[in-house]
């Protein structure tokens, strides 16, 4: 154990307290290791015991002794299990606890059918690092190498990698390396894991280039790759990335992507680094040999804005800078709106252009809802709650047919009526109460009510956001997944929609008339986001209707057409093959 500042150091395993040795590299040594099963704990300068920083399970709550666990002893099934490459594939988010109403990795294995049928290929589950009390979001994680207990812990979270494999289903994880806590952070007990060298919105900064940062760099890289091959994971999501500050020559995450590039050759198997960051810096994706991080992929939250923004007329916030036809083309050619353009939201230019030639558009995850843009507002409205079923057609369309990599949240397949709302689950009453009135008040700004807002730390918040399983059976929700399987079935037998070369994208647009076409290869998707009925000019005769949402689905056969433009109904979409 690493505690580098502390003068004396006692582990209490099997009702003993024994006195490791201290090395000149500040890691103390003891004899005696914990036998799988067995609890055990570390007292540093007579306080504690607390948990080990590198606890494999926290059967007792993140404020319990740590439990020693054996990695090896899982039987696994999926030795044929070759990967899932991020390039060509669908995800989709799922959070473990309101996934199904059991809340655990056994129930959503039940719901993998679904997601096999559906048609996508990867599933990112939301973090599952142990975090305070039952329900949450999982972004205040304090024990970073154990899996949450009331989920099922490490083994059940294996059954779950295992089942999704033999499914055909590759399976990413959000970590958070960017903060921890606040309850259960024991870190700080230890050593210099942050630093007030940096400050972020949760407080000191995690230290990646401060006084002792070799050990947190090797603490947290140590972490990624446990969960990449203890796990058998495919990829990780690493949250908020702009909040890792570091001004050391080799970055972080360039010496984590390093780390993983190599732990894929020794595994055989292709392994994800997809990054979430509000930067819009194409250095994020940009290979390290090129200067770059050498990420496989970022979050482009400018595509899931400039879609939102045109489908449901939102303005607010950041959305001020989004909303137009002219912008939704950028974004679907360029991949960002802030290029290097100016930030009304931001009251500055923000961002840098992607080159179109040499930077592959699956490097890029792009959705039209997610948890942050669904459960960061007031009430944890979906889209489907203020926007129309054809703008929802039109928008997954645009999504599933563009040149990124399409993330999914659980649930938009059927338009789900269930909110995705915040909550929480701390056992300190003060802590409750000022994650209570701290988002009412972020909210009160925009006009809410205190009583308008949900308690995070009510029962019935969590439970209002539990996915309802009888929708999907049910209209409108069946006939919105039907749309969602086709989009998804056209994706995978025309090549076209997968490809990832941004400068083969094309598109136009009538920002008065409302009608919008993108180019994808031979095929078009033809967009009338007006109130009524209008002739959409396309550049070629119309050889087929592939799909469209106007029409029942499955869809009938529709004649080819010998006009270069297409009658669409209002607020509709089709996707055509032309000459």
């Amino acid at each position: 154990m690493w505690a580098p500042n502390a003068s004396d150091v006692e582990l209490t395993v099997g009702g003993a307290r024994l006195r490791p040795r201290r090395g000149a590299d500040g890691w103390w040594r003891s004899d005696r290791a914990p036998v799988a099963g067995e609890d055990y704990g570390w007292l540093v300068d007579g306080d504690g015991p607390f948990p080990d920083p590198r606890s494999p399970r926290q059967p007792n709550g993140v404020h319990g002794l740590s439990r020693a666990y054996d990695h090896d002893a899982f039987g696994w099934t999926d030795a044929a299990w070759r990967g899932r490459a991020l390039p060509g594939s669908v995800t989709y988010e799922l959070h473990i606890g309101t996934f199904t109403p059991a809340g655990t990795f056994d129930a959503a294995i039940e719901r993998l059918d679904h997601l096999v049928e559906l048609g996508v290929d990867l599933v990112e589950v939301m973090p599952v690092a142990a975090f305070p009390g039952v329900h949450g979001w999982g972004y205040d994680g304090v024990a970073l190498f154990a899996v949450h207990e009331p989920y099922g812990g490490p083994d059940a979270f294996k059954r779950f990698v295992d089942a999704c494999h033999a499914h055909g289903l590759g399976v990413l994880l959000d970590v958070v390396h960017n903060h921890l806590g606040p309850s259960g952070n024991y870190l700080p007990r230890f050593g210099p894991y942050f630093t007030d060298a940096h400050h972020t919105p949760w407080g000191s900064a995690v230290n990646l280039d401060d006084v002792g940062s070799d050990e947190v760099r090797r603490y947290l890289i140590d972490n990624a790759c446990g969960w990449l091959r203890d796990f058998h994971l495919d990829g990780l999501r690493l949250d908020a990335v702009h909040a890792l500050h570091d001004t050391r020559a080799l970055h972080y995450l360039a010496e984590l992507s390093d780390a993983v590039d190599a732990l894929a050759t020794a595994l055989g198997r292709p392994l994800a680094l997809i990054a979430e960051s509000d930067r819009n810096d194409p250095l994020t994706v940009t290979p390290r040999a090129a200067g770059g991080l050498g990420m496989t992929a970022a979050w482009d939250d400018d595509v899931h804005h400039a879609l939102h923004a045109l489908l449901s007329g939102e303005r607010q916030g950041y959305y001020v800078d989004f909303g137009t036809l002219d912008c939704l083309g950028h974004v679907l050619t360029s991949v960002f709106w802030h290029d290097g353009r100016w930030s009304e939201f931001r009251g500055r230019s923000h961002g840098a252009p992607v080159d179109r030639v040499h930077t592959a558009g699956h490097r890029f995850v792009v959705s039209l809802q997610n948890h942050d843009q669904v459960g960061n507002r007031a009430t944890g409205d979906r889209l489907s709650a203020s926007v129309s079923e054809g703008r929802l057609r039109i928008g997954a369309a645009l999504l599933l047919c563009g040149p990124y990599s399409p993330l999914l949240f659980m649930g938009e397949e059927w338009a789900a009526d269930t909110p995705w709302q915040y909550f929480t689950d701390h056992g300190e009453p003060e802590l409750a109460a000022a994650v209570r009135d701290g988002r009412r008040s972020e909210f009160a700004e925009h006009g809410w009510t205190a009583e308008q807002v949900p308690d995070p730390q009510h029962e019935g918040t969590v439970a209002a956001s539990r996915l309802d399983w009888a929708e999907p059976a049910k209209e409108p929700h069946a006939g919105m997944l039907a749309w969602y399987r086709a989009l998804l079935t056209l994706r995978r037998t025309r090549p076209e929609l997968t490809d990832p070369r941004l400068d083969r994208v094309a598109v136009s647009f009538d920002e008065a008339a409302g009608w919008f076409v993108l180019n994808r290869g031979g095929l078009r998707v033809v967009v009338n986001l007006a109130g009524s009925a209008q002739d959409v000019p396309l550049d070629g005769l119309v050889r087929a209707v592939l799909l469209t949402s106007s029409v029942p689905n499955p869809p009938v056969p529709i004649p080819a057409m010998t006009s270069a433009a297409l009658r669409l109904p209002a607020e509709s979409v089709a996707i055509v093959e032309v000459d």
